[in-house]
Parts: C-alpha cells; sequence; structure tokens
C-alpha cells in the first residue's frame, strides 16, 4: 500500500483541522500534542509518532508514516524504551486496524518476523495479530 502523504504539511494542515491552544494549565502531553499537530508530518520523529499515535491523534495520517518507519527499523525508539512506537501501533483499537486493512497486514508481517521480544511487547503481537486474523 502506497499512501501519498504531503509530508510538508502539517497535521492541521491534512485534516482541515486547527485545534484551539491548549489552556494555560494543560499538561505537558497536552501542550505537546498540540504544538506537534502544527509541525510538517514528515519532521515527526518515532517519539512524536509515538505520543501522537498513543493519544489516537491524526491516525489515518500518522498510521502509515509509523508503519514504515517500522518497516525500516521495527523496533524504533521514542523517548520510553525500544519498541515502544511498535507498541503504540499496536495497541490501538481493532476497529482502526478493519479500517485499513491493507495497513495492517503490513504491520503483521513486520511483526511476524520478530523474536527475542519482552513478554509485554509480545504479547501486544499476539494480541494485535489474533484481532487482525479474526475481523
Amino acid at each position: 500500500m502506497t499512501v501519498s502523504i504531503d509530508r510538508s504539511r502539517s497535521l492541521e494542515e491534512l485534516e482541515r483541522d486547527r485545534w484551539q491552544a491548549p489552556p494555560a494549565d494543560a499538561t505537558r502531553l497536552i501542550a505537546t500534542a498540540h504544538a506537534l499537530r502544527s509541525r510538517p508530518v514528515g519532521t515527526l520523529t518515532a517519539e512524536d509518532l509515538r505520543l501522537l499515535i498513543g493519544q489516537d491523534v491524526g491516525l489515518p495520517v500518522l498510521l502509515p508514516l509509523a508503519v514504515e518507519m517500522l518497516r525500516d527499523n521495527p523496533l524504533a525508539e521514542g523517548d520510553m524504551y525500544e519498541g515502544d512506537l511498535l507498541r503504540a501501533v499496536l495497541t490501538r483499537n481493532s476497529a482502526v486496524w478493519s479500517a485499513y486493512p491493507e495497513l495492517a497486514g503490513q504491520l503483521t508481517f513486520i511483526v511476524g518476523g520478530l523474536s527475542d521480544l519482552s513478554p509485554d511487547l509480545r504479547s501486544k503481537v499476539e494480541r494485535f495479530v489474533g484481532a487482525v486474523q479474526n475481523s
């Protein structure tokens, strides 16, 4: 599946949805998510993708970019631990993957070649593969 995303544009531009500025007392997570939505998606790092995807922000745009990154490095690491981007992607609601079966197939292929995963990540992989196969 080849997804054509203008990487020079921000999520705000691509989704045509500009969020209001976060309140002054917003958490760091909220403030960061707001700020990342205004950056060109082509500049987002593994950590940026992990954070936004983990909050279910911009999934139609960001999941293809994350799967592309995971294709090159399945255990791509944000600021948390090795494989944290993969964990964020794998743990999205199964309805998301039903909407993007080709992307789910690519991710299934990627995780099929992984070994020596932590028990937690292995569990997430098995849950994801099971959900995709049953949808």
